[in-house]
């Protein structure tokens, strides 16, 4: 059986959708996925803040390779992950869920596939001085 499914084929749409910016958000999924060359733990997320992006979630990877730990770190750090298992070497998804924090993000392409890359972490008690940041430094630029 065939199906029409109008915009299937369109890309463009797949650019409206993207979330790129600093949100405060929440977790709302985690995974440990294992690959023989780049383990990682894949993280969904819940937007809080700004309020027009609310209730929208996106996905990112956190690698768990020996070059790529120091990022992992910094995100459970900011985050607020049980220090006890971090101190232990563990990770709990279960421990995840529902943390809080800021993360700023961009997609990057790659051979044609689009990746959400979670570029900056930080604790959520900052989002408020970062947001104001950004948006003061958006607004200098456009007086330009």
């Amino acid at each position: 059986m065939k199906r029409h499914i109008p915009g299937l084929h369109s890309r463009q749409q797949d650019r409206e959708n993207l979330l790129e910016g600093l949100f405060l958000v929440r977790v709302d999924a985690a995974s440990y996925r294992w690959h023989p060359h780049k383990p990682f733990l894949s993280v969904r997320f819940i937007v809080l803040e700004p309020e027009a992006f609310a209730e929208r979630s996106f996905s990112g990877r956190l690698y768990c390779t020996e070059r790529a730990l120091w990022k992992l770190n910094w995100f459970l750090r900011d985050f607020g992950y049980d220090s006890d298992l971090l101190n232990q070497d563990q990770i709990d998804e279960k421990a995840l869920l529902k943390l809080l924090g800021v993360v700023r993000t961009s997609y990057v392409t790659l051979n044609g596939r689009s990746f959400q890359n979670l570029e900056v972490f930080a604790l959520a008690t900052e989002w408020e001085e970062l947001y104001y940041e950004t948006v003061q430094t958006q607004g200098s630029d456009n007086d330009l």
